[in-house]
């Protein structure tokens, strides 16, 4: 005697070795013995053998019509016996009634289940919906395939370079033109990211950069909507002084400037000023929504995404030849000595002479011409400058005593072996590059005389304004670092913290309100302490434990990140671009970590080969490999040492070259060509992914 039973929602054949009350001993055509529930028993039977009996039954189960098996099955709940009768013969045999059995188990949508071996029909009105959903998968694993094809012979769909950036970078996985870039990949033995390049997906490398950094921050495009910038109303007095601002040319967001008074008395007032855009643009106004849904100005090579319109910015920048709104810090000092004797904040318009452009006058305002020791170039004659030399010699001397003061705190010098490179475009002003501009790369020292002015004014406000908030109860968002030790990185908080790269006991951005989300957070905040002293706390639109402050600080954070990386990656390109203008082979280059080298005289970071045993700071010559524009990779190989002896890398700032080693990493990729691997086939990889 034979038995058909359910194992699990899967049919099964044996013999019949033995039965009890509940349970029954079968052994499968395998050999192997299973104890069998007595309800799961759906079929006895003598003739045919197992391995005979289920060919023909699903052949024949194949052969049948589920329309018509539909149509012939009982209205009520029925057996697989019944529906073989009905569709058969009344005589059907063990055959037709297995073959019955299998068309009733893989036919869900037409015959429900409603027990062992029993089923029932399902409504006419379910059984079209669930045909109708069954046509239109088939019609997408048809365009699916279609579209793997395409691909596969290097013709990209529609539909596919339209979904480009969502596929590779945030994939809906089921989606059909994710199915048929894998489905194509996997078939092809290609790559994602060659594929779609060979397949014409990618036509500029540019774009795909841009538009990619778009998709992923500026879903919604990059325009604004319309805005008028709020008159502030404040009947702020006339400051008795004439500021200047220190800033690239192609800076259009002035948001600081400098004034001095009192030299050759004995006691100088040096004055920070300060863009006031937060006298006017109130917290979840319609410009406060713009800006904290953007959070910061992104910068890029020869454009940028300005984090507030340009008519808004205008109304508050502190432009030369006006009066402008600002939030002061004056910090008296005693001449001789540089010791700080008072600190105070105001609110006031202040004139602002000129806006200095240290791009243009970072060779001729130089150390030596603010000491005296050598005197006015004819650059610094045109530029009507000639008569700021002692308020600018002055500022440059107090610099460098702030910073020595900072130094102290820290444990050891700043130390600035690296130039910040610069980026300028050929033809390009004001409008998006196209991407195959000539780039030309120059370099500032860090630390030259107006940079280091402006970054100490700035320090010197950050961290007097920082106490102060603290002084006052009221909440800020500083910027904090515990210690100077390996790892330990700065971090943002509402507390006033020690932050020991810089060397302050705290430090809150409010220098930057027209570029920066989080400075005008603050300048909000320092405003109610310039109004309302003591009682600030009550008066102040972030109040301490603030959940909007602290969701501030998430959100800043995680878009400070992305529009840094995004900046790393657009500098790179170009510098990529710089290679092949200058036809460049050859570097020269330092090896700073495992098999990573630094160029000497550009921003470059590459892997290379041959390095292997050599210590760090050795000094290399490394042929260049071939550059992919897309993955913004390039691999070189040493081909000469050229240093005698070890010269280690000076120590700098904490640097620990994580930074720049991810840049040299290759592009991450979302995309997974396994997702859809057949069990056992192997699937393609990706260098990018």
């Amino acid at each position: 005697m034979h038995i058909l039973f359910d194992e699990a929602g899967k049919l099964l054949t044996g013999r019949l070795l033995s039965e009890a009350e509940s349970s029954l001993q079968v052994e499968l055509d395998s050999g192997k013995r299973v104890k069998v529930k007595a309800a799961n028993a759906l079929l006895r039977f003598e003739k045919p053998a197992p391995s005979q009996l289920m060919p023909a039954a699903t052949a024949l189960a194949d052969s049948m019509e589920l329309e018509l098996a539909y149509e012939f099955a009982p209205e009520e709940e029925f057996g697989f016996a019944d529906l073989a009768r009905e569709y058969f013969s009344t005589s059907a045999g063990t055959e037709q009634q297995v073959a019955a059995l299998l068309c009733l188990h893989g036919a869900p949508h037409y015959f429900r289940r409603a027990g062992k071996g029993r089923y029932k029909k399902a409504p006419a009105e379910i059984l079209a919906q669930a045909l109708a959903a069954i046509e239109k998968k088939k019609q997408v694993q048809a365009q699916i395939e279609a579209w793997a094809t395409e691909l596969a012979s290097g013709q990209c769909p529609e539909p596919v370079r339209q979904q480009l950036y969502k596929i590779l970078f945030k994939p809906d996985k089921n989606a059909p033109e994710y199915k048929a870039v894998v489905e194509a990949a996997r078939n092809s033995h290609t790559a994602p990211l060659a594929l779609l390049q060979n397949a014409g997906a990618i036509s500029s490398a540019y774009q795909f950069h841009w538009q990619r950094f778009l998709f992923d921050q500026f879903p919604k495009g990059t325009g604004f909507p319309a805005l008028q910038a709020p008159v502030i109303a404040d009947d702020l007095p006339l400051a008795p002084v004439q500021a200047f601002s220190i800033d690239d040319s192609h800076t259009t967001e002035i948001d600081d400037a400098l004034s001095i008074q009192g030299l050759g008395s004995g006691t100088v007032t040096l004055g920070i000023h300060i863009a006031a855009p937060g006298l006017a643009v109130l917290p979840d106004g319609p410009i406060d929504q713009v800006a904290r849904n953007r959070l910061s100005t992104v910068y890029m090579p020869g454009y940028k995404i300005t984090m507030l319109p340009d008519d808004v910015v205008q109304a508050y920048t502190l432009e030369a030849g006006r009066d402008c709104p600002a939030l002061s810090l004056y910090v008296t000092l005693d001449e001789a000595t540089l010791a700080i004797q008072d600190r105070r904040t105001v609110l006031e318009r202040v004139s602002i002479a000129h806006n200095l452009r240290h791009d243009k006058l970072d060779t001729v305002i130089t150390e030596d011409w603010l000491t005296g020791k050598a005197p006015a170039s004819e650059a610094i004659a045109e530029a009507h400058i000639e008569a700021l030399q002692p308020q600018l010699a002055f500022i440059f001397r107090l610099a460098q005593h702030l910073k020595a003061q900072r130094e102290v705190v820290r444990g050891k010098p700043e130390n600035f072996s690296r130039p910040d490179y610069t980026f300028r475009l050929e033809g390009v002003a004001g409008h998006e590059p196209a991407g195959d501009e000539r780039v030309v790369i120059g370099t500032r020292s860090r630390g030259a005389p107006l940079d280091l002015m402006v970054a100490e004014a700035m320090i010197l406000a950050n961290s007097s304004w920082g106490q102060w908030l603290a002084e006052c109860g009221v909440p800020g968002i500083y910027r904090s670092q515990a210690s100077l030790q390996p790892g330990v990185k700065v971090r943002m908080g509402t507390k006033a913290q020690p932050h020991a790269g810089i060397g302050v006991p705290s430090y809150a951005w409010s220098t930057s309100p027209l570029r920066r989300y989080v400075d005008m957070v603050n300048q909000w905040q320092i405003i109610a302490c310039v109004r309302h002293g003591k009682t600030a706390a009550l008066a102040a639109p972030f109040k301490p434990k603030d959940a909007n402050l602290f969701s501030v600080i998430s959100a800043f954070d995680a878009a400070y990140s992305a529009y840094n990386g995004f900046q790393n990656g657009m500098e790179r390109y170009w510098t990529l671009q710089y290679l092949k203008q200058n036809q460049l082979s050859e570097v020269t280059a330092t090896l700073f970590k495992d098999n990573l080298v630094r160029a000497d005289n550009l921003p470059l970071v590459l892997p290379v080969m041959g390095a292997d045993g050599l210590p760090r700071g050795t000094h290399v010559r490394v042929r260049l490999g071939e550059v992919d524009d897309i993955t913004l990779d390039i691999h070189g190989t040493v081909i000469e040492r050229l240093d005698l002896v070890l010269a280690d890398l000076p120590e700098d700032n904490g640097d620990t070259g994580e930074d720049d080693e991810a840049l040299a990493a290759p592009l991450a990729l979302a995309i997974d060509v396994d997702d859809a691997s057949a069990p056992g086939e192997a699937a393609p990889t990706d260098n990018a992914s």
